[in-house]
């Protein structure tokens, strides 16, 4: 079983119990940081993800940091869990797939966007209301630059990408003159 499909399965029980609990904000905070802390010192992520390094030495390693940490139960148990598990060194991506979830939950979809150049906040106002009409969804953008599409706009939603780009559209002019 993939690491993503055990991802959205602990992000999927999690959620469950950060929202009934109303803790979503604070346990997803006090989780990306102990994240941050752990990319911040390899040392600590390959003692997590070491075979050879027994588990109750995990334990005591995991237990000396949540006592410095200080987070809500349900963070020091999901920690835990994790820890159990022979999952914590995964916790990257566990946080990835419980913001997608937390996302899904809420109606909110993310959408890459890329452009030749900076756009104005006005125009990134503009495509983020065309999106949520396409979509019937609350969008969250992130945009980057690259000069190599040339112009316009390519958008990606989940898998699906809608490609406004003039290297695209040349590209395609280019197939079907080479099709006359």
């Amino acid at each position: 079983m993939s690491v993503t499909t055990i991802a959205n399965r602990y992000a999927r029980a999690l959620a469950d119990v950060i929202i009934e609990r109303r803790e979503t904000n604070e346990v997803v905070t006090e989780l990306d940081s102990f994240a941050r802390m752990m990319d911040g010192h390899s040392q600590l992520r390959d003692v997590f993800a070491s075979p050879v390094i027994a588990v109750e030495r995990k334990r005591a390693v995991l237990g000396e940091l949540l006592a410095r940490f200080s987070p809500r139960q349900t963070t020091a148990n999901f920690l835990q869990l994790l820890l159990n598990n022979s999952r914590l060194q995964d916790l990257d991506q566990m946080l990835r797939a419980l913001s997608r979830e937390l996302d899904a939950r809420a109606g909110v979809v993310s959408a890459d966007v890329t452009t030749a150049r900076e756009i104005s906040e006005q125009e990134k106002t503009a495509l983020q209301s065309q999106l949520k009409a396409a979509t019937g969804k609350d969008v969250r953008l992130q945009f980057r630059t690259d000069p190599a599409i040339i112009g316009g706009v390519v958008t990606r939603i989940g898998s699906l990408v809608y490609d406004g780009s003039i290297k695209n559209q040349l590209a395609q002019m280019k197939q079907r003159l080479m099709q006359v």
